[in-house]
Formats: C-alpha cells, structure tokens, sequence
C-alpha cells in the first residue's frame, strides 16, 4: 500500500501500533488517515474515537470484518468511509482521490471563505468558508462527511435526493449497495443537530431531503365563511 501511494505522490507516515497511530496523527496532522481495525494494543475503534475528538481529517478504515454491524460500527466512532479486504488497489486509489478531492475543496473554500455563502435554517448556521456549523449558538462537532452531506441538503431545501446520488456527490464514487454508509450520517447529523435533526426527513422509496419548513407548525386558519341570506326571488 506504502509503495502504491508513494507512486501516486504523496507522503506516506506508517504506524504500526495504535497508540502510535494517535501520535502520529497529532504530530503530522495528515490530509487522510488510512486505518485497519486490527492493530495492536488499541484497535482502530479507539484510535479513531482518540483521533476524532480533537480532529477533523478524513479516516478510511480498512479491515476484514465485513459484517454490516462492523461497518456501521466504524462509522459511528467517526470513521468516512469503510473498505472490506481483500480491496483492489485500483479501488484504494480511487477512494484516497475521492477523499482527498473533498480536502482540497474545503481548502478552496476557505480561502475564498470572504465570499462563501452562510446557510441558515432557524437556529442552524453552516459557514461554508470556515466549515463551521452553530446551533443556538453552540459549535456542532462535525466530520468533514457529515459536514458536506448537511451542507448538500441545506443548498437544496425540500428537494429530494437518492442514497446513490449521495454517495456519488458527497464520497465522490459510486458505493454500490453500500446505502447504510448515508443512513448512518443521516442518523449522526439528526442527534447532532437536535430539533434541527427533524427537518431532515425521509423519503420512502428514494432517500432524504431537507424539510424547506420546520415540521409543528401551526396550520393557518381559515376566517370562517359569512352566512349570506339571498333576497327571495321576485
């Protein structure tokens, strides 16, 4: 793996336990994070729960575990996207791309983060050019795939989007039947945004879109119809 990422042309920092994963992601602050499940004396679990609370860069896991629990399971601790061995090179590759497309956007947006657009919806604030979102007030710890999903929703308010178009648009290759990797996002993002979680509804049959309107409005009430008494006929 070194060496084909090394062909690619990037620089490749190994570790080869779990703690020193951790380390190693704190000193070097990399654009991406390969990590297997299997490590020694602290899993991949851990190392990304460890790796998550004081950082947004992008995880892929790697493992043999091929159970949905397991793949869910990783995504939950705070893992991007998930690749079951035995993998392709040719499918690494392709998805250190993807990953690294969606840093290299965000960099682009944040330098032009003067004239990034801010999307609002009630006590939600998404900074596009910071790559921050607020609610009341209060920063919401997101990762940079949750992040790019809430922003896609938002953009289009009451429009509904497909799982595999999710996929396509937000990892930036096509997923397969993998369609839990957006249901676990969608349910992260709900628990994260509270209240706000609501308006991200689903679409039975086709995927989710972001309610244009919070839900528990009140309906308008109609002025009740005036009684018009009809002059007899002469």
């Amino acid at each position: 793996m070194r060496r084909h990422l090394e062909d690619e042309g990037h620089r490749v920092v190994q570790a080869f336990d779990g703690p020193s994963a951790v380390l190693a992601a704190q000193q070097e602050q990399p654009d991406l994070l390969l990590l297997d499940w299997m490590l020694p004396r602290l899993d991949g679990l851990e190392v990304a729960r460890r790796v998550r609370r004081e950082s947004i860069v992008p995880i892929l896991m790697l493992t043999a575990r091929s159970e949905e629990v397991d793949r869910v399971l990783g995504l939950e601790v705070g893992a991007d996207d998930y690749l079951t061995k035995p993998f392709s090179v040719r499918e690494l590759l392709a998805r250190v791309r993807a990953m690294l497309r969606r840093v290299e956007l965000f960099r682009d947006a944040a330098a032009g983060e003067e004239t990034a657009p801010v999307l609002i919806a009630g006590p939600l604030r998404v900074d596009v050019g910071r790559h921050t979102a607020s609610l009341d007030d209060r920063l919401i710890e997101l990762t940079p795939k949750e992040f790019d999903l809430l922003t896609l929703l938002l953009r289009n308010p009451g429009r509904a989007f497909s799982r595999d178009f999710l996929i396509e648009r937000v990892w930036g290759y096509d997923a397969g039947s993998f369609d839990r990797t957006v249901d676990t996002h969608v349910l992260r993002l709900r628990k994260k945004l509270g209240h706000v979680g609501q308006r991200i509804e689903t679409v039975w049959g086709i995927g989710y879109r972001f309610a244009a309107e919070p839900k528990g409005l009140p309906s308008a009430v109609a002025p009740k119809a005036s009684t018009v008494n009809r002059a007899p006929p002469v």
